[in-house]
């Protein structure tokens, strides 16, 4: 039986098990047969989900099943109208050295600080630069893609959050809390209830000659 875990990846961390850095191996006795969806690059913080179970990871991971992913980004300088207009609507980046146009996200600027566990070590503070912060809703996962887009508006990203994926949501989780939920709330919380068997189904539905 499957395995699902949450957790609040914290700053610093890289999102594998092996190695002598920090890994997540510091913050839970997790089972052996379990691994990371998808990543958190060492610098990113929030959600992780870990399992065991290879047609969830293959189903988020396959950019034809776009799943909702919500960041949230502290960045240097106060965003404008049309800068949030462009992350919206699709920004170049690079991806693996080519120029790459992503697809529609929904971006908004924050009016407050979100409720946020402190990060340690802090963001430099600077007084003459003013930050704010945004959130980013995507249905796809490029390496690094949130960085890459804020610098293309002309925005770097100072802080990156992973907030949500789909309903589960680790906003107020403590940074490096560990929780292990069952698959039954997994695939709720995930929109993907009754979809993995109507996908077998329509695979096994004899073909017409």
């Amino acid at each position: 039986m499957s395995r699902y875990f949450i957790i609040y990846k914290p700053f610093g961390v890289l999102s594998q098990f092996s190695g002598e850095a920090n890994t997540l191996a510091s913050l839970f006795d997790f089972p052996k047969e379990v691994y990371p969806v998808g990543r958190l690059d060492k610098d990113s913080e929030g959600l992780l989900l870990i399992t065991d179970d290879k047609w969830l990871n293959h189903h988020l991971l396959n950019p034809r099943f776009g799943h909702q992913r919500t960041y949230l980004a502290q960045v240097e300088g106060i965003p404008t109208a049309e800068a949030i207009k462009t992350l919206s609507n699709g920004v170049k980046i690079k991806v693996d050295g080519r120029e790459y146009l992503t697809k529609h996200a929904v971006a908004k600027l924050l009016e407050k600080v979100p409720d946020l566990p402190e990060r340690n070590p802090p963001i430099r503070y600077r007084k003459n630069v003013p930050d704010s912060w945004l959130e980013l809703t995507l249905i796809e996962g490029k390496n690094r893609q949130v960085r890459k887009m804020t610098a293309a508006v002309g925005f770097p990203t100072l802080r990156l959050v992973r907030k949500s994926m789909e309903k589960i949501n680790i906003m107020d989780f403590k940074v490096g809390e560990v929780q292990e939920l069952d698959k039954d709330t997994v695939y709720h919380k995930l929109g993907l209830t009754g979809f993995k068997e109507a996908a077998k189904q329509k695979q096994n539905r004899p073909k017409r000659s």
